[in-house]
């Protein structure tokens, strides 16, 4: 436990109690070391504790516990029969196990001293010590071979000059070989679950023998670089191994070989065990258990250790030994006495039980969940559903998202209330059937009376950056007609299928009023929000995109759409009492037109990897592959679906498809104990495949295959033109890369397919998780749901909950350009938010981003790579024709595979300048196709199982084409656009014809 650790854990009793009270003042080590040592261990360090008012009453040393696990000791059954002596003669015993640490509960793990206490029942009587009926049986152990002193007169000395003197210096300084050892104890350990411990003193084994024991563990655990910043971190280790699995230990035995070497009562000594191997006797076993389980830390506190509790055949020796029975009997009955524990040792082991946690059951405070929450717009007059409250749904049946019209659901964002206990645990759901709840929510559109959208200002190239006003010829008096603002709505009650009193349909954008969605409430009162229909016009006819201003893109003036976003509020009181709380905000995005592809990087992990960064949250200690490392890997063949590229490198068939469970396997494979790691270099070469962080050059041909906020408004070196790991990815990959993780995928298990299935009180996370799991982080230029704002956390009240602004605070006015500085100032833009406010940054109107962010501007690069966002706005899709051909088995195999490869482009229905473009996107939104999950080829090597297939309206996008071609054809062969005069272009033509439409420029 180290010199320092020696004096803070014996002294602190002493320093505040009389040495008088209840203690002999008169030690004398000379004549009784033992009765000496029971003075000072019981009555002035425990009762000096005890009397400070400590509770409960702790032992006098080795207090500080890890954990009590139940197990099984098991005799080795190929024993040989003169080992088969005492508690060796028989098979296996119910075992009770106690890791601690002999230090104070206040003192850090790190570098402490572990001791292991193992409580057997059923054994074999008479007991030497206690009652002679006495079944258990005690065996005690620490993490180091020997003891500091020798003989119970030098260990008595030695605690006298701390507990009765003060002072170790002068012992320790006159005996330096006690120094040493107190040193050598002080190592750091990884786990109790991994580190060997010794008995230290010796044991009778039968008559004429004596042996010393041995716990050796059967894992080793991973080595301690630094001091962990939790201070019980080893608490934490071994209620985490434990939960994942069994672990075990080898029992051993070292013979007496040489009795000058190895003496009986010189606990200093070393038995070399190259003169006397140990010898595997017995296992201990310790399955898989929740170690935090109600009852089961008590029980094992109240439990008493003492090396004497063992039959004749196995009496300890030595005069440490002694010491040992008359201090730890003399503590174990003033702790119990203190405590209100009765005397005496249970004769029947508790069983391991999974008893149900005692919960505060009080609510005292209540959240609303999702932090944020997401929904999207949609052309159907009707129809809606709820989005995502899992990160793993099962994929819909083909059509869901369509009306029998073939338009576009909505689709609504819900939120739940959950009530928490004082201690910030989870009690309940918060329904109408337990709370009165008033919902409040104030969405808005501030688009056309904020800043242009040029770039995102966070960024290095943006710091010369100056954006005007949109609509900037609007007075600044006037400038309120600009902002559609219908005013909160309220609702309560269960069941509420919305009216005019629930509509958002007020507010205006100049004399025209344009709806902004509507509340509902569920069965259980849960709030149901649903957005705008995707209505985007312009009140005088003004054009979307002028050629002659390239930043009217995303920017036009005499424009609005029915985005919009603001606060979800919540009432509630039970039985009469009202509660704090959490507020939430809703955000209303464009359709989502590919459900089930998940971006590379989703929006809670950009904002997890920002607490992380921020020192709200902490890096993961161990390294999950499942949770950690696949994702980062697996998205880049999901975005195979939605992208020709990707499909290319990573799809089914290619060089690298992570969703090959053969490629997986190695990735996953963690090196070996004996240090062999066959693919290390395997590792290494996929991770240096990824653009590093903080890249200083812009290289296209690293991963991701995507674009950063930088491109398509600042220089094309820029560095920020494409994506890059984050700094906390490229930390957990390189950890993964060195072999420091863990292989969880047998313990993973399918994910919840319901909120239903998931724990009570992982709900609120899951549901806060997987509301953002299905937005995109990247590109901000500007995004699809939200933008660049979203990853500072001054945005933050709490983790993924935005920071309100206060009721009836006005935010200051900007001026006429906002720049950098003004952007990013405290108290500033981004800082607390109004309704509208997070959506105000995004394109205006958003069909042109939507229709414009597409891949492969650089046709001397890639035809399809790099690309903006697949996941939500596909490039390249695999069409219902190109399904039916590589699906049907009748068709040649060659055939099949070589058509599998082959991808549309999704857009390829608009066409036409940028304004003719954007124009038929507003028009034709609801038309576009929708990826969706359908039944692939079982068991054949190059053609998925699932396979995700572009799904149309039936036929509304080929008549949207028709239309438009009919108009364009009335106007004159000159406004025909490239791809219609190549007679409705092959798939390479169109991808060509789509390189040269850069952003911001004409046809």
């Amino acid at each position: 436990m180290g010199r320092a650790a020696v004096t803070d854990h014996l002294k602190d009793a002493a320093s505040g109690a009389s040495i008088g009270a209840g203690a002999t003042a008169a030690v004398d080590c000379a004549t009784d070391p033992v009765g000496s040592l029971v003075d000072m261990f019981v009555n002035i360090v425990q009762g000096g504790r005890i009397a400070k008012g400590q509770c409960p009453a702790l032992r006098p040393v080795f207090l500080k516990p890890h954990g009590v696990a139940a197990g099984r000791f098991r005799i080795r059954p190929d024993l040989p029969e003169d080992l088969k002596v005492g508690l060796f003669a028989g098979t296996e015993y119910p075992a009770w196990v106690r890791f601690s640490s002999d230090t104070l509960p206040t003192i850090s793990d790190y570098k402490t001293t572990l001791g292991i206490g193992i409580k057997l029942f059923d054994t074999p009587i008479p007991k030497i010590f206690g009652a002679p009926t006495e079944t258990t049986f005690d065996i005690i152990l620490q993490n180091f071979d020997v003891f500091f002193v020798n003989t119970a007169r030098d260990m008595c000395e030695f605690t006298r000059a701390g507990v009765i003197n003060g002072d170790y210096g002068p012992y320790l300084e006159a005996h330096p070989e006690t120094a040493r050892m107190l040193d050598e104890m002080a190592k750091p350990v990884a786990s109790c679950l991994g580190s060997d411990y010794w008995s230290g003193v010796p044991f009778a084994y039968g008559p004429g023998r004596f042996v010393k024991y041995k716990l050796e563990a059967a894992i080793d655990a991973d080595p301690l670089p630094e001091r962990p910043a939790d201070p019980t971190y080893l608490a934490a280790d071994l209620e985490a191994r434990l939960r994942a699995g069994e672990a075990s230990f080898r029992f051993m035995v070292q013979f007496r070989t040489d009795p000058a070497l190895m003496p009986l009562d010189e606990a200093t000594v070393r038995w070399d065990e190259a003169l006397s191997p140990p010898v595997h006797v017995a296992d201990l076993i310790l399955p898989a258990q929740d170690i935090t389980i109600r009852g089961q830390p008590a029980y094992g506190e109240n439990l008493s250790m003492n090396i004497w509790r063992v039959t004749a055949d196995h009496t300890p020796q030595g005069s440490i030994a002694e010491a040992r029975r008359d201090v730890y009997a003399a503590s174990a009955d003033q702790r119990r006495n203190a405590n209100g524990v009765a005397l005496g040792e249970p004769s029947v082991p508790r069983p391991l039980v999974q008893v149900a946690p005692a919960v505060d059951s009080v609510v005292v405070r209540a959240a609303v969940h999702p932090g944020i929450g997401v929904a999207r717009i949609g052309d159907a007059a009707e129809a809606w559903y709820i989005g995502p409250e899992v990160v793993g749904p099962v994929p819909e049946a083909p059509g869901f998202y369509r009306d029998e019209t073939g338009a576009i659901k909505r689709q609504a964002a819900q939120f739940r209330i959950y009530g928490y206990n004082a201690a910030g645990q989870v009690v309940r759901e918060l329904t109408a059937e337990n709370a009165d709840i008033t919902w409040t929510v104030h969405p808005a559109n501030k688009k056309a009376a904020w800043y242009q959208f040029q770039a995102a200002l966070d960024i290095p190239d943006a710091v010369t950056m100056t954006v005007p006003r949109r609509n900037p010829d609007v007075p600044f008096a006037d400038r309120g007609s600009l902002v559609i603002d219908p005013g909160p709505r309220s609702i309560s009650g269960v069941s509420v299928s919305g009216g005019p009193e629930h509509a958002f349909d007020t507010g205006r954008f100049k004399d025209v009023v344009v709806p902004l969605g509507e509340i509902r409430t569920d069965a259980a009162g849960r709030l149901i929000f649903l957005g705008g229909r995707g209505v985007s016009a312009s009140p005088s006819g003004a054009p979307v995109y002028r050629p002659e201003d390239p930043n009217s893109f995303n920017n036009a003036n005499d424009w609005y759409d029915d985005i919009s976003d603001g606060p979800v509020t919540a009432a509630v009181t039970i039985d009469g009492r009202p509660l704090p709380v959490d507020p939430a905000w809703v955000v209303v995005a464009p359709p989502n037109y590919a459900p089930d592809i998940i971006s590379w990087r989703t929006l809670h992990d950009l904002l997890s990897d920002m607490y992380i960064d921020d020192g709200r949250l902490p890096m993961p200690e161990v390294i999950s592959f499942t949770r950690d490392v696949l994702p980062v890997l697996s998205r880049l063949s999901n975005l195979q679906w939605v992208n020709k590229g990707f499909a290319a490198m990573f799809g089914k068939g290619g060089p690298l498809d992570f969703d090959d469970p053969a490629l997986i396997d190695r990735l996953a494979q963690v090196p070996g104990a004996d240090g062999e790691d066959p693919w290390i270099e395997l590792r290494q070469v996929v991770f240096n495949a990824f653009r590093p962080a903080d890249t200083p050059v812009n290289e296209q041909r690293l991963w991701p295959w995507l674009y950063g906020d930088a491109f398509g408004s600042f220089s094309k070196a820029s560095p920020g033109n494409n994506l890059p790991l984050s700094r906390v990815r490229e930390a957990i990959l390189r950890r993964w890369v060195e072999g420091h993780f863990v292989d969880d995928r047998a313990r993973a298990g399918p994910p919840p397919a319901t909120i239903a299935q998931v724990p009570l009180a992982d709900q609120p996370a899951m549901l806060d998780k997987a509301a953002l799991h299905y937005c995109l982080a990247d590109a901000f230029h500007p995004g699809c749901e939200m933008t660049w704002p979203m990853r500072h956390g001054t945005m933050y009240m709490s983790l993924y909950r935005l920071r309100h602004r206060p009721a009836g605070a006005v935010e200051p006015d900007y001026g006429k350009t906002l720049d950098q500085q003004i952007a990013l100032a405290p108290g500033g833009p981004v800082y607390d938010q109004g309704p509208g406010d997070i959506s105000r940054w995004m394109a205006l109107p958003w069909q042109g981003d939507t229709a414009f962010c597409r891949s492969g501007y650089d046709i001397a690069y890639d035809p399809y790579l790099p690309s903006f966002w697949p996941a939500r706005v596909p490039n390249q899709v695999l069409t219902e024709e190109v399904y039916d051909l590589v699906t049907n088995p009748d068709m040649p195999r060659d055939q099949r595979v070589a058509a599998f490869q082959t991808r549309a482009g999704w857009l390829r229905a608009l066409t036409g300048s940028v304004a003719e473009v954007m124009d038929e996107m507003i028009a034709h939104f609801g038309a576009m196709g929708i990826v969706e999950a359908r039944p692939g080829v079982d068991g054949d090597p190059d053609l998925p199982a699932v396979m995700y297939v572009e799904t149309l309206a039936g036929g509304r996008l080929k008549q949207a084409a028709e239309q438009v071609a009919r108009l364009r054809l009335a106007a004159g062969p000159r406004n025909l656009s490239r791809a219609e005069r190549a007679g409705w272009a092959s798939e390479e033509q169109l991808a060509a014809f789509r390189s040269i439409r850069v952003r911001h420029t004409d046809d």
